[in-house]
């Protein structure tokens, strides 16, 4: 389902270091996370609800044995409507040291950017919250919105760790 079409950087005389990264989409948008944080992918499954949750809290699922919080992305960031589509996927993900599951409306691939491809996320007025955002990723004709996703899923707001583990 994933195809790497990530380029090997080494022996750059350019010095900028290279990190792989998961792509998905959310509505009309690419974002990118880092892949060593990415345990697997999923086909969407309805996960069993919890009574109270936040609507970006879709549920729990049983993963061989851990229960794994899903996440609705498409809920959470406001973009577009969390329509359930044979490309939905769930990205496993392992941050914290707890494993957390989050819906994307499909993934694309695996890709190598450059540090000097990465640019800072700009600067807005207070009402746009940027801190999930490490930068803006340029591939070509692609920008990609480079997500601190760990930061976003260990945050107090998700409510999905203690805050003693966070």
């Amino acid at each position: 389902m994933v195809q790497n079409n990530a380029r090997a950087t080494a022996g750059a005389d350019d010095g900028a270091t290279a990190q792989e990264y998961l792509t998905f989409t959310l509505g009309p948008e690419e974002y990118a996370i880092d892949i060593l944080k990415v345990q697997e992918i999923r086909g969407y499954e309805p996960p069993t609800t919890i009574a109270n949750a936040p609507s970006f809290l879709k549920g729990v699922i049983n993963l061989r044995g851990t229960i794994v919080p899903i996440v609705d992305m498409r809920i959470k960031f406001g973009v577009g409507t969390a329509d359930y589509t044979p490309f939905t996927v769930v990205i496993i993900l392992n941050v914290g040291g707890r494993v957390v599951g989050i819906v994307v409306d499909s993934v694309s691939d695996v890709t190598t950017l450059r540090s000097d491809q990465i640019r800072p996320p700009p600067e807005f007025a207070a009402t746009v919250d940027t801190r999930y955002i490490n930068g803006l990723g340029t591939l070509g004709e692609r920008m990609l919105i480079v997500a601190d996703i760990e930061r976003l899923m260990l945050s107090s707001e998700m409510a999905l760790m203690d805050e003693a583990t966070a």
